[in-house]
């Protein structure tokens, strides 16, 4: 949750699509938790690899001059920064660690309604899915050739 409102918060837009990326990776790990690997694999390769990558490709090209960076970092974001990143640091080390030393395993959610394989997924995927697959597709088309037709604009 944190780093989806920073995507809407950050000023700078890198950071911005950085943010986003940090996004598609924890939804990702829902599906890791949610006992569904597949749909985890496809959200990191594709959302968080080729469409983020695109996705800064176009911002880079918009050719952004320093000033719409915003100012430069400051001491205390830095020891912020730090101290936060210590702290994630050692909650991760922590609950690794818990999960290591448990004697017997967890016992499980209850069964999800996800599709475990890759024939199921693609089965609804390609039936009932079907229309907002290709709608996420021509948005995500449209999004590209309007940043593309605002970068043609400023040169």
């Amino acid at each position: 949750m944190v780093c989806s409102l920073l995507v809407i918060v950050s000023r700078n837009p890198v950071s911005s699509a950085l943010f986003l990326i940090a996004t598609m990776v924890s939804i990702a790990i829902l599906f890791v938790m949610l006992n569904a690997p597949f749909l985890a694999t496809i959200q990191i390769i594709v959302y968080a690899g080729a469409i983020m990558v695109l996705f800064l490709f176009i911002i880079m090209l918009l050719n952004l001059r320093k000033d719409e960076f915003g100012p430069e970092k400051r001491k205390a974001q830095r020891f912020f920064a730090i101290l936060f990143g210590f702290i994630l640091l050692m909650g991760i080390v922590t609950v690794i660690k818990a999960g290591i030393f448990v004697s017997k395993p967890a016992e499980s959610v209850s069964q999800t309604t996800l599709p475990l394989g890759v024939e199921p997924l693609a089965q609804l995927l390609f039936t009932k899915y079907l229309f907002p697959f290709e709608l996420a597709s021509v948005l995500l088309l449209v999004a590209i050739v309007g940043a593309i037709v605002m970068a043609k604009r400023r040169l």
